[in-house]
């Protein structure tokens, strides 16, 4: 982009201050704000003064109902396992995976998804998930192909990160890696800010951008091209999560459904979930923070919580549902944060308060759109684990003990039993399950 572009793309949306300080910055500055500009698209801009002028409505929940949950067993899990084998074995479902966060939070430098986990070898987070979907793929004679949505803080790393380690033994045509959007960041009055004289504050649009990221990448026609009609979605930082399982997948099939959702039991009334709940013939995602205390309490006639189940963000796609919605627009979320900002004469102010808005999209908001929906419940000590604080609760301790204490429980399915004691870690393309170890001959009996 030249000068001369930026300044009239600028000027369509009101935003001429951005090259304010132009002239001042040395030529690979200006370069590198050329750059940053030409990725911002007007109509963007103004989608986003819109959200600001809109502000955040309050919305009427409270004539949401629980919806239907299903609890598999017996026959209908046989169904369910039965049709969701029939999809993996004919190819048929494809693995997405929301990657773009960093590891700040948890005191690590690089994507989150690098973040060594492995309770013995310290093997990445990417590790664990890439193993199981070679695993799944191995067991049911055709490849998974994953999607991996990355930020452009850390798609190289990430990159780099799966060369190094041979794609952890994945078919590198069969990784698809692609970068979620960028919005820049704005006041109050919906003018961009200049966190640096010559650099724009942008941020991730959520992992909601993923649907415009998935058509605009071409991982959406990629995915058409291979035959895929369910996509499994999951993200980074729970390595508990079980990758296209069988069930989820066929119980989505049999249900003919658009969007199904893995939901697990709330550990408390007031758990910070996200909560489906019906709306007429619509379903909708309700935040915690949009919850009464009355619906976080309410109970139902068997004395368990009304609104039991919460999504801890574990969903199957209908590929075409993707496609349809990726050329709709989606609502925007505002976050209104302290952000650095470029004073008048240049100088780089940090406020002590908020000043200004990021902007997000959530996948979630999609569910409204759906013209059939499925949810299902699940154990949360099975397949939701995780790493989201540095200590406490949700951490890596907390994450590592529970993915031991799975594997133990797999081995003591199997025969072997293992003192408490022992550190245990499997590599799940050894054995993905109590299934697995018996094939692997393991099954010695053990103490």
């Amino acid at each position: 982009m030249t000068i001369q572009e930026a300044e009239k793309m600028l000027k369509s949306c009101g935003q001429e201050h951005v090259l304010k300080f132009y002239g001042k910055l040395k030529k690979p500055e200006q370069e590198a704000l050329l750059a940053q500009i030409a990725k911002i698209e007007p109509k963007n801009v103004k989608y986003c003064q819109a959200a600001l002028k809109a502000g955040t409505a309050a919305v009427d929940n409270s004539k949401g109902t629980a919806p239907k949950v299903a609890v598999l067993k017996g026959k209908a899990l046989k169904e369910a396992v039965a049709a969701g084998e029939a999809e993996l074995k004919a190819g048929r479902v494809a693995a997405l995976l929301v990657a773009g966060g960093q590891g700040s939070r948890l005191g690590f430098e690089g994507p989150k998804g690098c973040y060594p986990i492995g309770p013995i070898t310290n093997a990445p987070l990417f590790y664990f998930h890439a193993r199981k979907i070679l695993a799944r793929g191995n067991r049911y004679g055709k490849p998974i192909p994953f999607y991996v949505m990355t930020s452009e803080a850390n798609t190289a790393a990430t990159v780099e990160c799966f060369e190094k380690n041979n794609y952890f033994g994945l078919d590198p045509k069969d990784v698809f890696f692609f970068t979620q959007g960028m919005w820049p960041g704005m006041t109050a009055e919906g003018k961009i800010i200049l966190d640096q004289p010559g650099h724009v504050f942008m941020s991730p649009d959520g992992h909601g951008g993923l649907l415009a990221a998935l058509k605009k990448s071409g991982a959406l026609k990629d995915m058409k091209k291979r035959g895929i009609k369910s996509v499994f979605f999951f993200q980074v930082d729970n390595p508990l999560v079980e990758i296209a399982d069988p069930a989820f997948i066929g119980y989505h099939v049999n249900m003919k459904s658009e969007y199904s959702l893995k939901l697990c039991a709330k550990r408390d009334p007031f758990e910070k979930v996200g909560m489906p709940m019906k709306f007429g013939a619509q379903y909708r995602m309700v935040e915690y923070t949009e919850m009464t205390k009355e619906q976080c309490t309410r109970k139902a006639k068997d004395g368990k919580l009304y609104f039991l189940y919460g999504s801890p963000a574990i969903h199957v796609f209908d590929r075409a549902f993707l496609e349809r919605e990726a050329g709709r627009p989606m609502p925007l979320h505002l976050a209104f944060k302290k952000i650095p900002v470029v004073d008048e004469k240049g100088k780089v102010v940090k406020p002590a308060e908020p000043n200004g808005y990021k902007f997000e999209k959530f996948i979630f908001d999609i569910l409204p759109n759906a013209k059939t929906a499925a949810f299902l419940a699940f154990d949360q000590k099975d397949e939701f684990s995780p790493v989201k604080n540095a200590e406490g609760g949700d951490s890596p301790a907390t994450c590592k003990a529970d993915m031991q204490e799975k594997w133990a429980k797999a081995l003591a399915e199997a025969g072997v039993l293992v003192r408490k004691d022992v550190a245990i870690e499997i590599d799940p393309a050894y054995a993905l399950d109590a299934a697995g170890i018996k094939e692997t001959g393991l099954c010695l009996g053990a103490e």
